[in-house]
């Protein structure tokens, strides 16, 4: 009987997510961060959110129809946490390819690919729900809220379009199924206890109290690529897929193709 190798998933999603055990991912040497990595980049994305947002109201800055602050304010956090996050692999551990699992394999990206889609069927339905528990008028994300009302010129809502759809997801899951993952390893708890955690701080992590349970139903699937993989490349790959319609509605409404 062949026997898939430690790395490599089960044939089948199901099969891979019932072959995933409870037992601690074996400790990495050299892995000097924890926890305290993930804090202080979490700071420093809230901190980093606060500090733009602050600037521009003290310039009199008029938030809603500013395209530099829609820019800086979306994109600059995110990337300024997940180079931190990046560095500190560095400074105190293995580097990202190592401690973060940034080990590129194509059958990754089909798992990736797969869940992705799933990903995106289970986020229709649950924002068609969750519209109707919300109401219409509430059912925005943050972005969505920047946007709107915002007549952006082609090469900012081209620049927004590219950071929702691939630059954001890939930030995103280095700083959760990549560090904040790696510090729960750390501590020798199981995979399923990393995907759980992971998947309800990072729903939790956006500041959008209304919207957390329809977030925690978009991680699942991109939780479930890290989990049966073992590696981030199925996340991010899962991450962009979700994001690839929202991002691109985004780009039409906020160039006036399509109405708001």
């Amino acid at each position: 009987m062949a026997v898939n190798p430690p790395d490599e998933p089960p044939t089948g999603l199901i099969a891979s997510v019932r072959a995933v055990g409870r037992e601690p991912e074996p400790a990495r040497s050299g892995q000097r961060w924890g926890f305290g990595a993930f804090l202080l980049v979490e700071a420093i994305f809230i901190l980093s959110a606060v500090f733009i947002t602050a600037i521009a109201r003290t310039s009199g800055t008029d938030l809603g129809n500013s395209v530099a602050f829609i820019l800086v304010g979306s994109i600059v956090p995110t990337v300024l946490a997940a180079t931190v996050a990046v560095v500190i692999t560095y400074l105190r551990g293995n580097g990202p390819w190592q401690d973060l699992r940034l080990g590129w394999d194509w059958a990754d990206v089909k798992v990736g690919l797969k869940l992705g889609a799933l990903g995106l069927v289970l986020t229709y339905v649950a924002a068609v729900v969750w519209s109707r528990v919300v109401g219409d008028q509430n059912a925005t994300s943050a972005i969505g809220e920047l946007v709107d009302g915002a007549a952006l010129p082609l090469g900012a809502a081209v620049a927004m379009f590219l950071y929702v759809c691939f630059l954001g997801p890939v930030c995103e899951e280095v700083i959760y199924r990549g560090l904040l993952w790696g510090a729960i390893e750390r501590q020798r708890w199981s995979r399923w206890a990393a995907f759980t955690l992971t998947t309800l701080i990072f729903a939790a992590s956006h500041l959008e109290p209304l919207r957390t349970s329809l977030l925690i139903v978009i991680a699942i699937p991109i939780g479930i690529a890290r989990l049966i993989t073992r590696r981030l490349t199925a996340s991010v790959v899962a991450h962009v897929v979700n994001n690839f319609l929202p991002g691109l509605t985004l780009l039409l409404v906020s160039v006036g193709v399509m109405p708001a």
